[in-house]
């Protein structure tokens, strides 16, 4: 496997650089309610809100679930931001869902009810939150540390968060186009290396010993 190990960021700053992580990764949603406010997102702009509230959650999804192939392949160890990755996602599917309840629906549940049915990726897009919602709420040292082994397989859901997550958005679309494309395809990347990974390692591990005993 290829190695582009990066130096490690020295420990002080390393809270810093999580603060800094959720400041820049809030600013597009922060922007595309500026350019709302102020007419920048076309003729509909709730529409167009919500719609670029769900893709960067989709994005930080895919970036969350990055770090451990980018890790095991190429040596680049970004461990320490991967919760921050995870609750900036949860955070925009939660003002996604918010903005759909409110500003699309209007709080009216006849009309959620009726979209439901008419919709099922909206169905999709509910169990995706419902599911990032205890991920959330353990996203914390106390967590992993109350749950122990129990916290790893839970925080497995990332998995068919993600998969929901590509599908809320692919059907939404009434076609697919090059960027739901791309992201389906970097979906089945993310999710595919989770079936080969224990090879890999393997193998890796077989390496590492043979080395060894030379």
């Amino acid at each position: 496997m290829v190695s582009l190990a990066l130096p490690a960021l020295p420990a002080r700053y390393k809270p810093a650089s999580i603060w800094a992580l959720y400041a820049l990764g809030l600013m597009p949603g922060l922007y595309a309610f500026y350019l709302g406010i102020f007419g920048g997102l076309g003729a509909d702009p709730v529409r167009a809100f919500e719609h670029l509230l769900g893709l960067w959650a989709l994005r930080f999804l895919c970036l969350g679930l990055a770090v451990t192939p980018l890790r095991d392949l190429f040596g680049i160890n970004l461990i320490g931001y991967r919760r921050a990755l995870g609750l900036v996602a949860f955070y925009y599917v939660l003002a996604h869902f918010a903005v759909y309840l409110t500003l699309d629906r209007g709080l009216i549940l006849s009309s959620i009810a009726g979209d439901i049915l008419k919709r099922p990726y909206i169905m999709l897009g509910m169990a995706g939150l419902l599911m990032l919602i205890p991920l959330a709420l353990t996203s914390n040292q106390w967590s992993i540390r109350r749950l122990g082994p129990k916290w790893n397989r839970l925080h497995k859901l990332t998995y068919p968060i993600l998969l929901v997550a590509v599908l809320h958005y692919a059907l939404s679309l009434k076609v697919i186009d090059p960027e739901a494309a791309f992201y389906i395809v970097v979906t089945i990347v993310l999710l595919g290396y989770r079936v080969v990974r224990p090879k890999i390692m393997e193998r890796r591990r077989a390496k590492r010993m043979a080395g060894a005993a030379r």
